[in-house]
């Protein structure tokens, strides 16, 4: 079974930028993607994916019901084993912290860098291979 990303954000035109930047990994096969509008959804994947290698969790912080904040320690709980990057178009100095001292393996300011994404998804496929 190919390496698992999952992306957690409320806006679904994020599932869309997230395909077209990873195409052609997409398309190769190399990983692929799995995609929840909120926090409530992702934990559902992450207890349904538990037999796959899911190798990296991507979270964006401001969603509706349970925040990105919220989700960080069940996600850490769930699946220790799964390092967590918090996205936001926020990046103060506060919410950068609480990530960190949750257990964030990285904190990424929007619009994304792709590709410091690409290379942390890069050494990710490393560990796994």
């Amino acid at each position: 079974m190919n390496p698992l990303i999952l992306v957690v954000d409320d806006e679904p035109d994020v599932e869309v930028l997230f395909r077209q930047r990873f195409r052609r990994d997409l398309r190769s096969g190399r990983f692929a993607m799995e995609f929840a509008l909120s926090a409530h959804a992702a934990l559902r994947v992450i207890g349904e994916v538990e037999g796959t290698t899911l190798i990296l969790i991507l979270s964006d912080i401001n969603m509706p019901g349970m925040s990105g904040l919220e989700f960080l320690p069940k996600a850490r709980e769930a699946r220790p084993d799964v390092p967590v990057i918090m996205i936001t178009a926020y990046g103060d100095s506060e919410t950068r912290r609480t990530a960190m001292e949750e257990g964030a393996a990285a904190f990424l300011i929007k619009p994304i860098d792709f590709s410091a994404l690409r290379a942390e998804i890069e050494t990710r496929l490393r560990w796994v291979a």
